[in-house]
C-alpha cells in the first residue's frame, strides 16, 4: 500500500542507507578500540573511530568517482586502518596491534547495533511498503548486521553487486532497476545529505534523518524539507515516525 498524500505520495519502496542511518556504528567501534587498547593508553578512541570512518569515506568516494580499488567495506576498513597506524598522529599505536588484532578490529564493525528506533521502525514500515538496504557494506557484512541488529529487510543491496561505491549514481540506478518500481515511487532514507542529493538526481524522493554520529560538519538543525525551503522531501527524527506516515 503506497503512501497517500504528503511529500512522499505514492511511495512504494523505502531504500535505506545503513551505517549511521540505521546502525550506530560509532558506539560499537569505540568499545572495540577500547578493548584492544594497549595498557595505559589515553587515546581519544572516539576521534580515532571518526578518523577511520572518514578515511573509509575518502576511499569509497575515489572508487565512486571511477578510481581503482576494491569496493568491499571489509577490505577498505583493513586498508585504511593500516594507513592510519602509519600516520604521525597514530603511529605510536602501530606496534601494539599485530595482523590478527587488526583483523579482529576490522571484523568488529560487523557487531554494531541498530539505533533504538531502527528494528521496530523497519518492521512497522514493511507492513505497508518495501524496506530495502542499499549500503556500501559488502553482502556478508550486511547480512551479519541484519541478524545482529534484528533488521528485517525485504532485500539487501550491497554496492558490490554494482562494482562501485555510493555515491556513484550507478548504485541508485541499480536499486531502482532491481526493485522494478519507478524512481519517483522510491524513497532514499539517509543520515548523510550526499545520499539524498544523488538519489534526487535519479528521480527518487528523499528523507533525511539526523543522527548524532554522522554529518558532523552539517548544520543539522537547519536541514529542512522542501516545504520549508530545504532540499529534501521530508525530515524525520525516527524510523518509527516514518512508518507512522501510513
Amino acid at each position: 500500500m503506497p503512501v497517500v498524500g504528503g511529500p512522499l505520495d505514492g511511495a512504494e519502496a523505502f531504500v535505506f542507507d545503513v551505517f549511521g542511518t540505521v546502525i550506530d556504528w560509532h558506539s560499537n567501534i569505540v568499545e572495540a578500540l577500547k578493548s584492544a587498547a594497549p595498557g595505559g593508553s589515553t587515546e581519544d578512541w572516539s576521534a580515532f573511530a571518526h578518523e577511520w570512518r572518514n578515511a573509509y569515506f575518502a576511499q569509497a568516494r575515489r572508487i565512486a568517482d571511477g578510481g581503482e580499488g576494491n569496493s568491499s567495506m571489509d577490505v577498505i576498513h583493513a586498508q585504511t586502518l593500516a594507513a592510519l597506524l602509519e600516520a604521525p598522529r597514530f603511529k605510536h599505536l602501530s606496534d601494539s596491534w599485530n595482523q590478527e588484532q587488526r583483523h579482529r578490529l576490522v571484523m568488529s564493525w560487523h557487531q554494531a547495533k541498530g539505533w533504538p528506533d531502527s528494528s521496530a521502525g523497519i518492521c512497522a514500515l514493511k507492513e505497508h511498503a518495501m524496506a530495502v538496504a542499499l549500503s556500501n557494506g559488502n553482502m556478508r557484512f550486511l547480512i551479519e548486521l541484519a541478524k545482529n541488529a534484528d533488521l528485517a529487510w525485504d532485500a539487501i543491496f550491497s554496492v558490490n553487486l554494482f562494482g562501485t561505491c555510493k555515491p556513484d549514481p550507478k548504485v541508485y540506478q541499480g536499486a531502482i532497476y532491481h526493485l522494478e518500481v519507478p524512481a519517483e515511487k522510491c524513497v532514499m532514507v539517509a543520515a548523510h545529505l550526499w545520499d539524498p542529493r544523488v538519489a534526487a538526481k535519479e528521480g527518487m524522493k528523499t528523507v533525511y534523518i539526523p543522527r548524532a554520529t554522522d554529518d558532523l560538519e552539517e548544520d543539522k538543525d537547519n536541514i529542512k524539507s522542501k516545504d520549508e525551503g530545504g532540499e529534501v522531501d521530508l525530515v524525520i527524527h525516527s524510523l518509527e515516525e516514518l512508518a507512522g506516515l501510513f
